[in-house]
């Protein structure tokens, strides 16, 4: 029972280190599957009419980005 429980658990620590291998090596941010905010119809999370200089800075990095990639 007790190899059992630890064939499980080592075949699960794999698959979590698999996966956050991937999630690094694409450097992509994890998202779910449904939309989230923008399937609720909100373009952005905060309310600020702005975004702040750091925010501004990540847009434009990754719009480079799209760039580069088309």
């Amino acid at each position: 029972m007790l190899t059992i429980f630890i064939a499980t658990f080592a075949i699960f620590l794999l698959v979590i280190f698999g996966m956050s291998l991937g999630v690094l090596i694409k450097r992509k941010t994890l998202q779910g599957s449904c939309g989230g905010i923008s399937a609720l119809g909100m373009e952005k999370v905060c309310d600020c009419p702005e975004p702040c200089d750091a925010r501004k800075k990540r847009m434009a990095r990754a719009a480079q980005r799209q760039n580069r990639i088309l």
